[in-house]
């Protein structure tokens, strides 16, 4: 199989080459599955061995006498010489990006990049989109497993991010933190999850624990749809996309079965993937580790939490913002990836950012901004009901400082680290759980009229000030280590 690969002079190059061979093998697996299923005839083992249903390969050799050069950007370089490798899916979906980190190593470092077919087969699953004559009452799935490549958990981890695998002598190193089977696997869980195509999430992304802040999403996005701006399309939970010309847009994203699907998701499209993605992702860490551990394949620019906390102190008022700079880990979710001894650390971009949000969109500054806006550290519980131990939790809470309590906000920021995403979040105090003041139905309501619309236009102004920077400066050498895939 070596001699089949083949050298690229540009990156272009090499990744029409990988979208030729990707096209290549699920057409080969989609002509074979239509084959066994109508007649009974089995995939020829041979053509597999040759590489018939392979993820193309891209392959990066640096090689150079000692050490490479330091270079003080945070991704787009060597750690050692050697030879570098990933499977890649979808390579279309992802072309933006390779050509990009591709471009960076190309113009630091004397590389070959080459292509060829991998040693991994695409899963049968992820070409049964519905879009193939393909009769699936004639064979069950565990029929097919037994002819035709599957999606095999134990092949599919996070070793790699987690820093888990050590390079083995010889063997080439990961040239990005997810391969192809480990990003199939999530492309498919987003659309699963978010009830849109996974083509439509946009680099950077909004977080959300409460629907009232979607309504103010959609209305405000089909308002920018209307503008003179880079907004083109919202695509919207339930497989729905409205535009400019779409007649009563906001019935359209209302009347989709976006209740079928478990965190949807609304993304405000614009070219090169420049828009905004807002996902509700309910209550509760499990949620908000389940899709970020998925939406971390697409190699988001940032993702922010804008969602409700308790105030922890008697100063706060309903309706002011928490800007976390640390966070006490009660979510629990994360433990095994991300030992709780291992600090979440801000980003120091994102925390002005959203500070000069807040300013912007309320109008306040000074001392009344520093009333309105309090920054310390938020403590995450899995168990919502953490008041009915109040003795047992009031110490830790002392001792930490905590200034706010939710439900979401340090799974995000963890998985972010862990995942090399940046994050950032921005809470708004809705109850004081200590000071008596509890989220009844009426305040609470009266706290959401207030509330909503400013603080998601405080999210959507910092990715507004993140996009007007560029974000060249987000991608901090914090987030990683001294070992790390060339891959952002």
């Amino acid at each position: 199989m070596e001699n089949r690969f083949k050298t690229a002079k540009t990156p272009a190059e090499a990744i029409d080459r990988l979208q030729t061979i990707y096209d290549a093998s699920t057409g080969r697996l989609q002509t074979a599955l239509k084959a066994y299923i109508e007649d009974g005839t089995p995939p020829d083992p041979k053509a597999r061995a040759r590489g018939a249903f392979a993820y193309p390969e891209l392959r990066v050799t640096y090689e150079t006498e000692g050490s490479p050069p330091p270079i003080s950007r945070a991704f787009g370089k060597f750690s050692e010489p050697g030879v570098y490798r990933l499977a890649i899916t979808q390579p279309s979906l992802f072309r933006d990006y390779l050509e990009d980190q591709l471009s960076l190593l190309q113009d630091q470092y004397p590389i070959t990049i080459e292509t060829g077919p991998s040693d991994e087969e695409i899963a049968f699953s992820y070409v049964l989109d519905g879009s193939q004559e393909i009769d699936l009452d004639k064979a069950s799935a565990a029929d097919l497993v037994r002819h035709f490549p599957y999606a095999d958990l134990a092949r599919i981890d996070d070793a790699v991010p987690n820093g888990e695998r050590s390079p083995v002598p010889g063997e080439p190193r990961p040239l990005a933190l997810f391969d192809a089977p480990r990003v199939d696997y999530s492309l498919q869980r987003i659309r699963h999850y978010t009830g849109t195509p996974y083509e439509d999430v946009q680099q950077f992304i909004l977080f959300t624990n409460y629907h009232r802040y979607v309504d103010a999403f959609v209305a405000w996005a089909i308002r920018q749809l209307k503008e003179d701006n880079e907004y083109e399309s919202l695509s919207a939970a339930g497989f729905v996309t409205v535009d400019a010309r779409t007649r009563n847009p906001r019935a359209a994203v209302e009347g989709a079965p976006w209740r079928r699907f478990q965190m949807p998701a609304y993304h405000l499209k614009a070219p090169g993937g420049r828009g905004i993605t807002l996902v509700n992702i309910g209550v509760g860490p499990s949620n908000a580790k389940t899709i970020t551990d998925h939406l971390a394949v697409l190699r988001p620019q940032c993702w922010l939490m804008i969602g409700h906390c308790g105030g922890l102190r008697h100063s706060q008022r309903l309706g002011d913002y928490v800007l976390a700079h640390a966070y006490l880990r009660y979510d629990r979710v994360l433990d095994r990836d991300l030992p709780l001894e291992i600090p979440v650390p801000p980003i120091a971009e994102i925390q002005i950012a959203l500070a000069d949000a807040v300013k912007a969109v309320s109008g306040d500054s000074g001392e009344d901004l520093k009333r309105r806006l309090r920054t310390g550290t938020v403590a995450t519980y899995a168990d919502r009901n953490w008041e009915l131990r109040f003795h047992a939790e009031a110490r830790r809470i002392n001792q930490s400082r905590a200034i706010a309590v939710d439900m979401e906000s340090a799974t995000i920021a963890a998985n972010g680290f862990r995942l090399r995403v940046p994050y950032g979040t921005l809470l708004c105090v809705s109850d004081k759980p200590l000071h008596g003041e509890l989220k009844l139905p009426g305040a609470a309501n009266l706290f959401y009229q207030r509330s909503v619309s400013e603080h998601l236009m405080a999210g959507i102004e910092t990715i507004e000030i993140l996009k007007r920077d560029d974000a060249a400066a987000l991608h901090s050498r914090k987030l990683r280590s001294f070992d790390e895939p060339p891959f952002r």
